[in-house]
């Protein structure tokens, strides 16, 4: 067989104009996490905080879930052109790291603005790293949540010096190679659901104490609402531990 028909035989048949469609939907539907960020941008300009917080969970739920809708769509096949992991990468940046920090900063949350460029520095360095998820499907050292931490920091009126204290100590945590879970990833199937459920729920009590910061505050809501965090750092620490690679 010549190289010719070598090459013939296994080249990847053409995509069809649906199944590229849709993964270009994808493609489109991840990127659209960085408009949210944006708005959530202009909210915390804007003194809306709470408005912020929503913009916020909603580019936390398009993270959710498009890696999923990727792997079904098979971008990589329908849509080659696009790297969809760097894509992620960029609008993860934004909104995990990027507007949580402008977020603190606008809401107090630190003794100075000049705190936050640790976790910017930390979770570049953070996401670059060529483990940042092990083989076995977990992130690799903290996973630079920094959208959460805003909205506890916020929603609970810790201190500033309670804030940097976080700030500092999760920006040394980026650099542990510990695991944790992640929950998209999980091998086992009612364990994933059960997060995936949680995690909704948990998403709309931060929506709703954020629009209902009085009344959140007088029934305990935010304080009860870390039984989900405490839920993945338990998994975490159950499930993971660290790295020995």
């Amino acid at each position: 067989m010549n190289a010719t028909d070598s090459t013939e035989s296994t080249a990847t048949p053409p995509a069809s104009g649906s199944r590229a469609l849709i993964a270009w939907g994808v493609h489109i539907f991840t990127a659209s996490g960085a408009v949210w960020g944006l708005l959530a941008l202009f909210a915390i300009m804007q003194g809306r905080l709470g408005s912020a917080v929503l913009f916020m969970l909603v580019s936390l739920g398009i993270d959710s879930i498009d890696g999923s809708l990727a792997r079904k769509a098979s971008v990589q096949h329908y849509a080659p052109g696009i790297d969809g992991r760097r894509m992620d990468d960029i609008v993860d940046y934004l909104n995990f790291v990027i507007v949580p920090c402008v977020f603190m900063v606008a809401a107090g949350n630190v003794t100075s603005p000049y705190w936050v460029a640790l976790p910017v520095l930390a979770s570049a360095f953070g996401f670059s790293q060529k483990e940042a998820k092990t083989e076995d499907d977990f992130f690799l050292g903290w996973p630079s949540y920094w959208n959460v931490l805003a909205f506890y920091l916020w929603l609970l009126e810790l201190t500033p010096w309670v804030g940097t204290l976080w700030v500092i100590g999760l920006s040394i945590a980026v650099f542990i190679p510990y695991k944790y879970i992640y929950p998209s990833q999980l091998k086992n199937k009612p364990l994933r659901n059960f997060i995936g459920v949680t995690g909704i729920l948990w998403a709309f009590v931060i929506a709703w104490a954020a629009l209902n910061r009085d009344t959140a505050s007088a029934y305990f809501v935010t304080e009860a609402s870390l039984l989900f965090p405490a839920l993945y750092m338990g998994l975490s620490f159950k499930l993971g531990g660290l790295h020995r690679g």
